[in-house]
């Protein structure tokens, strides 16, 4: 539990909640005593002005200090300040609460609030609260009033946001939740686990590629079950024509002639380049394949490709057009590899080509990369089986056996001959109308 997502987020939020909680508190109690203290002071700056403006006007009267204790005294009751009047020689005339009067300004004394000035010259001096300020209750009540309002608004806010971060974070860790236990499930073979997406954002977005890779992990369990079958029949179909005639042989029902040979070579060969296959796809797709690169001519790969598969484009009644320009530069690449590229292309093409139909190699410099495509007019590929038409043993037509379709192994090893030499193979396909198959390759010295 102390190591769940869930505790780590709740605690770094509440942590942060009472910090911020506790800041605002903290600054707004200061703010508050400081705004009142200086109200306070500003009060009092008015009523010092008021006793100098009264008691000026009493000396201005009397021109002495006669008669200003009683003066002072109701001031003192007024305000509830204590109210010290001392004459331009510091001796004390009046006190609010009657004790000094006929003593002198204590040194110890905070200066005067005001000085009494009588055509410019000073003839008194007004101190407030001489033996120290006495605490106003009222003022501190106010205070604490205030400072109590402001903790249990702290406190308040504190268990709101508390409350409200831990609703929240269960509702947004609650996909996160589901899909770990959707994982756990398919880390137990249950593939069929997927998550319902609730929402666009993050946790949306990690779970639709969570289904992704449901789906893709699905595709390829049934695509290794189907390799094992596929596998399973490409070498049993051989393997049995094989053994039945090495039976007949030693039966002596079937006599050694040229022709049972020949059938026997014809399935060992079958069975060689199936292996061939195999193992070529598999260094290819480990990065342990060996190219001997070198710069060649678009046009003599080109040429060379055809030339092998001009005749059996004759015989099947398939026009073979080649349109590669003759100055195109030179491509950096395995000669031998971007052959059997084109070979295995071109055989796909005129399998699926009806008579009197025809096969183009076009090739043509795209930025840095010099583009080459394969096109025919033939049946075309459905849309639902383009996305998986590189993958080994696949066969967009089901019906069709080993001995018309090939093994399924031609386009994922032109795949990684491809990518092997920097470059990238696309599919392009309208049902009825043909297909066409795209491969770029590195310009030599670009």
């Amino acid at each position: 539990m102390f190591h769940s997502l869930r505790f780590r987020v709740l605690v770094a939020l509440i942590l942060v909640i009472v910090v911020a909680v506790g800041v605002v508190a903290f600054l707004a109690s200061r703010a508050t005593t400081g705004e009142f203290q200086r109200y306070v002071e500003r009060g009092g700056m008015m009523r010092h002005r008021r006793f100098e403006m009264f008691l000026a006007g009493h000396y201005m009267r009397n021109r002495s200090w006669s008669g200003a204790q009683m003066l002072v005294e109701q001031m003192g009751q007024i305000t509830g300040d204590r109210i010290v009047l001392a004459d331009e020689g510091g001796r004390i005339v009046a006190d609010s609460e009657n004790v000094l009067v006929g003593q002198t300004v204590s040194q110890d004394w905070a200066g005067p609030i005001a000085l009494i000035v009588h055509r410019g010259v000073p003839v008194g001096a007004v101190y407030a609260d001489p033996l120290g300020p006495a605490d106003d209750p009222q003022r501190e009540a106010f205070l604490v009033a205030i400072n109590r309002a402001l903790l249990l608004a702290a406190v308040v806010a504190g268990l709101a946001a508390v409350l409200l971060t831990v609703g929240l974070s269960r509702r947004i860790l609650r996909p996160v939740e589901t899909l770990t236990a959707a994982a756990r499930r398919m880390e137990k073979g249950d593939l069929s686990q997927r998550v319902e997406v609730q929402s666009n954002d993050e946790i949306g977005e990690l779970a639709r590629a969570f289904n992704a890779m449901a789906d893709g992990l699905t595709r390829l369990e049934e695509l290794r079950r189907s390799v094992v079958t596929d596998v399973a029949h490409d070498l049993r179909t051989p393997l049995c024509n094989i053994r039945g005639y090495l039976e007949a042989l030693q039966d002596g029902v079937v006599e050694p002639k040229r022709e049972v040979i020949d059938s026997l070579y014809e399935e060992a060969m079958l069975l060689n380049r199936l292996v061939d296959d195999l193992q070529e796809l598999a260094l290819a797709e480990a990065g342990q394949l060996r190219l001997e690169r070198r710069p060649v001519a678009p046009a003599d790969l080109v040429n060379t490709a055809m030339e092998a598969t001009r005749a059996h484009a004759a015989a099947e009644g398939i026009a073979l057009r080649a349109d590669v320009p003759e100055d195109l530069p030179l491509v950096d690449v395995d000669p031998q590899r971007i052959g059997q590229v084109l070979g295995n292309l071109l055989s796909n093409a005129m399998t699926h080509t009806p008579s009197g139909g025809e096969v183009v190699v076009a090739a043509r410099v795209r930025e840095s990369e010099l583009e080459v495509s394969v096109s025919d007019t033939g049946e075309g590929i459905p849309p639902e089986h383009l996305a998986y038409i590189f993958e080994r043993f696949y066969r967009a037509d089901k019906s069709r056996s080993r001995a018309t379709g090939g093994a399924g192994l031609g386009l994922a090893i032109a795949k990684q001959l491809v990518e092997a030499h920097g470059g990238r193979i696309t599919v392009e396909s309208q049902v009825g109308q043909g297909t066409t198959f795209t491969f770029t390759l590195p310009v030599a010295g670009a």
